[in-house]
């Protein structure tokens, strides 16, 4: 698999493609999110893994494949309470790069809401490509206010701008692992207090200890292939960054006491729950990250993807 590389060049190589060009066509674009809408619906009918596999990719389809999976178990007559998702006013943010693989963001309205103007909800998804015969995966996901949604950079084409790295504070292909080593030691210290920084790992110290259990933690960088950070150059002089990590979080109880298994990870377990249950995170961040200063993590999606008794 080509990796995308964030480097200064902004661009990659592969096969020899040299050219700097769109990612996608603005009609193939809308034709993608489409087809990810309606294998979504048909999957969160069935609750079938099969019928979405081949639209998702990267974190996003670690934790719907792992969920549908879960819920076909749980639920195998399908969804009793599916409504087809619905999404409104599509917008596309394109960037142009060289190689493969290729991609662009869209931006849509889920219908049936009640909010309007800048309080409306909009989903941001990244959607990946990766070779001239594939087809187009979501790969990240994310929502939003629409007042909250970042003003992507773009040349005077209209596409949009990558930006190289070393003009940001952090460059988006250290996320994830700076990322992990903060959550694991507060260390390095370039993420801005929030839910999902400072008060995370808070939540995490207090559930450490419980009477008769204790909860600890390892986390992971995600950084090649289909978990590949992906960047935008924002208005502000910043980046608007998607990037993954995975952790695991393993609970042991105290002899004469289990873990408590939930009913939608319990068909993700494998071997027996005696006095140590870990579990396996998928963990998508969406983050902005100024030129100078500390960047700031606004989002976080994540799902059990797999889980272990012992």
């Amino acid at each position: 698999m080509a990796v995308l590389s964030l480097t200064a060049s902004g661009c990659v190589t592969v096969h020899g493609e040299l050219a700097v060009v769109p990612s996608v066509k603005r009609s193939e674009a809308a034709k993608a999110l489409t087809a990810f809408v309606d294998a979504y619906n048909a999957a969160d009918k069935a609750y079938d893994p099969a019928l979405d596999k081949g639209r998702v990719t990267g974190a996003l389809g670690a934790i719907n494949q792992a969920g549908l999976r879960s819920k076909s178990v749980t639920s195998p007559g399908g969804n009793p309470h599916h409504t087809d998702l619905v999404l409104n006013d599509p917008r596309f943010t394109i960037p142009k790069k060289a190689g493969w693989p290729r991609w662009f963001v869209a931006d849509a309205a889920p219908a049936g809401q009640q909010r309007t103007g800048d309080n409306e909800v909009r989903w941001l998804m990244a959607f990946v490509r990766e070779s001239p015969d594939a087809d187009w995966k979501a790969a990240y996901l994310t929502t939003m206010a629409a007042g909250a949604t970042p003003r992507f950079t773009t040349g005077s084409d209209g596409y949009a701008v990558p930006p190289t790295g070393a003009d940001l504070a952090v460059a988006p292909a250290r996320l994830s692992a700076d990322y992990a080593s903060y959550l694991q030691t507060g260390s390095p210290d370039d993420f801005a207090p929030g839910p999902h920084t400072d008060r995370w790992r808070a939540d995490r110290a207090r559930d450490a200890k419980q009477p008769a259990s204790t909860v600890q933690y390892a986390d992971q960088p995600l950084k090649g292939g289909a978990f590949t950070p992906l960047a935008l150059s924002t208005q502000d002089g910043g980046a608007f960054v998607f990037f993954a990590t995975r952790y695991f979080q393993r609970q042991t109880t105290a002899a004469g006491y289990r873990p408590q298994v939930a009913a939608d990870v319990r068909p993700l377990v494998r071997g027996t729950v005696h006095t140590k249950l870990t579990k396996d995170w998928m963990s998508s961040q969406v983050a902005e990250v100024p030129a100078s200063g500390k960047v700031a993590v606004i989002s976080r999606l994540e799902g059990v993807t797999g889980a272990t008794g012992s």
